[in-house]
Order: C-alpha cells, then sequence, then structure tokens
C-alpha cells in the first residue's frame, strides 16, 4: 500500500505543472479555451444559426450570439434529450445532469459531454487530489478509501432509444468515472446509486464504518448525517474513533463557515484539512489551493470560456458580460460560462467575487435569483453566511440549517426579515446571539445598516428556533434529499418561509 500511495502520488502531481501555466498565463489560456470551442462547435444547429465559422475574435461573439438562461436555452436541450444530436455540441450527448433547480421550483437538465466529463468534471477531481498532495507530501490519503457521498441516475424518458440518462452530477461522474478511480472510493458503486437517500444513509453508514477511510468529498449539511450515524453505529464519541486515518474532507455547494465548529467537534483534530471545491452541474469552476485561503483558484483549462456582469449593472441594458481579463478585484459578478458540453454564454445563476486577479481567485457570493431586496437593503447569502457563522463563534452555538426571508410591509407595520434556523447546539444566550446576527448583518452590509437605521425601514429580525429535524423533513416533502440539494439560504419572497413554517406548525 505504501507503494500505491507513492505511485498515485507521484502520476497526480504530474498536472502541478499545467496548472502553473494557467496561473502564469491566464488570458491566453482563456482565450486559447474560446477559439476551440468556437471552432469544435462552428458545424452544429446552434453554431450554424450564429454563424461561428466566421467569428475571428471575441468582440464578434459578443455582437453574434446572445447570453441566455436555462429557459432560453430547453428548447435546445428538450430536443437532445429526446434523441436529436449535433444541436449544442458535436460529440454524442447520452447524460444529463438533473440540477435541483434552486433559482426556480423546477428541475434543470443539463448536458454532460464525454469532453466535459473529461476535461473538466474527471480533470476537477483529479486537481483536487493534485493540489492537496502537493501541499502535503507526507500524505497517505492513497493507502485508504475515499467516502463520496451522491445521487442517483435514471433513464431519460424522453429518449425514444433508451439510450441516454439523467442524474445528479455526482451520480453521472461516478457512473463514467476511470477504473483506478473507483478502487480508492467507497462506498460500492450499488449503494452510492441508490434512488432512496434514508436507505442510502443507512447502507452508506453499515458499508464504510470498517473501511480505511482517509478521504471524503461532500456537500457538508449530508455528509454530517453519515457521520452521525456511523459513530451512532460504532458507539464513538468522534469520527476518528471510526477512522484514524482520516486526511481531509473535499467540500462544497454550500458555505463551509456555518458548519465549522460541528465539524471541529465531529473530527478534533487540527491535522485533518478542509479543502472547498466550486463545482456543479454545468461544470467544475474553482478549487481552493491554499489551505491558508479562503477564496479559490479559478480553473481555467477545463474547457469552460468565462464571461461575467458586473452585479451593479446586472439586469439593466448595460448589463453585458466582459471577458476575464476585463474584471476588476473586489467586484461582484454574475457568471456566464460556454463550455464543451455546449452551453452557450449561459448565466449559470451565481455570483462571485473576485479576491485576486493575478492569478485569478474567486469566492462565491449568493445567486442572482437568491437574495433580500425587498426594503433595498439587498442582502446577499456571504451576508447571511458570514453573520450567522460569526453569531455561533460568539454564542457557542452549532448550526444545522438556516433561511430567511422578508415580512413585508402592511397595515402601517414596518418591515423586517424572518429567519428559520435549526441548531445542533443552541446558542448560550439566544437573545445575544439575536442582537449579534443583526449587528453583525449591519457591519457587512452597509444597505441593510441603512435600512436598519432608527428602525426607519426595517425593524430587528424575527428569529425562529426551529426543532431539530425541520429542515431534514421540509426537504424530504419537496423529494429533495440528498445528493447536492440545498436549503435555499434567502428569498425575496415568502415562500420558503411559509412552507416552512407549516411544517413547524404541524408538529
Amino acid at each position: 500500500m505504501p507503494f500505491l500511495n507513492s505511485f498515485f502520488s507521484w502520476v497526480i502531481k504530474k498536472r502541478i505543472h499545467q496548472i502553473e501555466l494557467f496561473r502564469k498565463y491566464p488570458n491566453e489560456v482563456q482565450r486559447d479555451v474560446f477559439y476551440r470551442l468556437i471552432s469544435d462547435a462552428r458545424n452544429t444547429e446552434f453554431g450554424k444559426l450564429y454563424k461561428f465559422s466566421e467569428i475571428k475574435s471575441y468582440s464578434q461573439f459578443q455582437n453574434q450570439v446572445p447570453f441566455s438562461t436555462y429557459e432560453e436555452m430547453y428548447p435546445y436541450i428538450e430536443r437532445m434529450m429526446k434523441g436529436e444530436q449535433n444541436i449544442l455540441w458535436p460529440s454524442d450527448i447520452n447524460w444529463f445532469s438533473k440540477s435541483s433547480g434552486t433559482t426556480n421550483a423546477k428541475s434543470k437538465f443539463i448536458p454532460v459531454s464525454k469532453e466535459a466529463m473529461d476535461e473538466c468534471h474527471f480533470s476537477g477531481g483529479k486537481d483536487l487530489l493534485a493540489i492537496y498532495v502537493n501541499s502535503n507530501p507526507n500524505s497517505l490519503i492513497f493507502t485508504g478509501k475515499g467516502l463520496s457521498i451522491g445521487g442517483s441516475h435514471q433513464k431519460n424518458p424522453l429518449d425514444p432509444k433508451g439510450d441516454s440518462y439523467f442524474g445528479d452530477v455526482s451520480a453521472v461522474i461516478l457512473q463514467n468515472m476511470p477504473l483506478w478511480a473507483k478502487y480508492v472510493r467507497t462506498p460500492s458503486e450499488e449503494v452510492a446509486l441508490l434512488d432512496n437517500w434514508e436507505e442510502k444513509l443507512e447502507r452508506i453508514a453499515q458499508e464504510t464504518f470498517d473501511e480505511n477511510v482517509t478521504s471524503m468529498v461532500g456537500v457538508p449539511t449530508w455528509t454530517l448525517l453519515v457521520l452521525k450515524r456511523i459513530m451512532e453505529i460504532k458507539g464513538a464519541s468522534n469520527i476518528l474513533e471510526v477512522w484514524p486515518n482520516l486526511e481531509v474532507f473535499f467540500h462544497g455547494a454550500v458555505s463551509f463557515g456555518p458548519y465549522r465548529q460541528v465539524f471541529k467537534e465531529i473530527i478534533p483534530s487540527d491535522k485533518v484539512a478542509y479543502i472547498d471545491a466550486y463545482n456543479a452541474s454545468e461544470g467544475f469552476f474553482g478549487i481552493q489551493d491554499d489551505e491558508e485561503r479562503e477564496d479559490m483558484l479559478l480553473m481555467l483549462d477545463y474547457g469552460i470560456f468565462y464571461e461575467f456582469i458586473a452585479m451593479d449593472t446586472y439586469g439593466k441594458p448595460e448589463g453585458v458580460p466582459i471577458p476575464l481579463w476585463e474584471v476588476e478585484k473586489g467586484k461582484d459578478y454574475a457568471m456566464i460560462i460556454s463550455t464543451n458540453s455546449g452551453l452557450w454564454r449561459y448565466n449559470i445563476g451565481d455570483t462571485i467575487r473576485f479576491t485576486n486577479t493575478y492569478p485569478y481567485r474567486i469566492k462565491i457570493s449568493g445567486r442572482t435569483k437568491h437574495f433580500i431586496n425587498a426594503f433595498g437593503e439587498e442582502l446577499i447569502i456571504e451576508n447571511a453566511e458570514d453573520a450567522i457563522s460569526k453569531c455561533c463563534e460568539l454564542t457557542g452555538a452549532i448550526i444545522n440549517n438556516f433561511t430567511a426571508g422578508p415580512i413585508y410591509l402592511e397595515n402601517n407595520k414596518k418591515g423586517r426579515h424572518e429567519w428559520i434556523i435549526e441548531f445542533d447546539k443552541l446558542p448560550n444566550d439566544m437573545d445575544r446571539f439575536n442582537l449579534l446576527l443583526d449587528q453583525n448583518l449591519k457591519n457587512l452590509n452597509s444597505d441593510y445598516e441603512a435600512k436598519r437605521q432608527s428602525d426607519l425601514a426595517l425593524i430587528a429580525p424575527l428569529i425562529h428556533v426551529a426543532p431539530q429535524g425541520t429542515f431534514y423533513n421540509w426537504m424530504k416533502s419537496r423529494g429533495k434529499l440528498g445528493a447536492q440539494n440545498k436549503v435555499p439560504r434567502l428569498s425575496n419572497d415568502r415562500a420558503f418561509i411559509d412552507s416552512i413554517l407549516s411544517i413547524i406548525e404541524a408538529n
């Protein structure tokens, strides 16, 4: 096993040289990606419609090809799901990644080409390992297994030939990953791809508690459920009593900040690393390449061409996409991508902030449709998560989940924000927690602070402490347990808040 660890580490670290190249020459790499995508897709239906063969510069691309939402791309995607090929991308598309559709209530189906699997999703997974092993030369990560908690997939009912499938991006990747990657992961493929989350949770726990797990990959919320169940089965006070060789948790999908304390209690060791990754149904975008920093390196050679719309112009006539080489440090942008699966100038719905421009580093700041701006306060997800994390730190609380929305002005009553918070460990002083949340939001967001001044437009937040299991039961009622489904942090309407409150009242 030590030999295999050394061999795998040596092979995987060969990639570091290429990562260094796009750090040094980011704009050149992005231009190469741009021209290759345009060339590869010039004879597709979409490429012919927008005359890709005539595009010789980025400015032509800007002028000829519209940027689009999922709704605008869906007619093309639907035809592909019905078996048509060469619509958006030249190679056959037989897999579709099903997104939970956090920007609306419906699922989204994202085409996943072989090129996207090989050059993007698989490359992202390998680069996670390469960067970690390169930073930790004494790592023994390959002497054990990697726990990965994913979703499920099924046949695409729209395809008359029955040759295509859709599922969570984790399931799509697992079904198509190379043999060496399957060798170093757990649980078995059969269990990992189970559709019923509650059965899957139990079987993952039963199948993995005797494995030598050295790494974990997953969403913090769902990973915690697995770890707690394993500790319960083994009668362990922490997970290191079960897996003493655990080294690293690669996490993504939600901010890790609110969960950091509970992981410290379950994994009581400063030697275990926590590495953030930015991967989604549409592609793999960023990796935390420095454990001392909280931002991520934007991965530039995965067959994705990036554009960005400044959030201060988003939704306005002047809000047009710009290329990577025109972005500014410290600004929030909506991210627009063109990919080797045939998404063209596609708005993925995430907002990011550049923390550095050489090399390009980013932080996820929120969603273009997930915010609260009922009173001009422009509260974004990053504000909410940072404020919650600080409150937990100061009051000894441990968060499980939360969401927030507005209480609108009516009958001469002032507006306010309504929060539903489920704790694993309650604050030592709930009244102080409430005051701290309001104060931290003021410190983080000047628009919120202005609206809260003297209670002129907003009064202090209303906070409900939800019974344990509330968010789990709510997600279950919506058919969104497990995989990469996540609780919407903020909403500008009351749909989520009212739905969760109804569950609390019913119980």
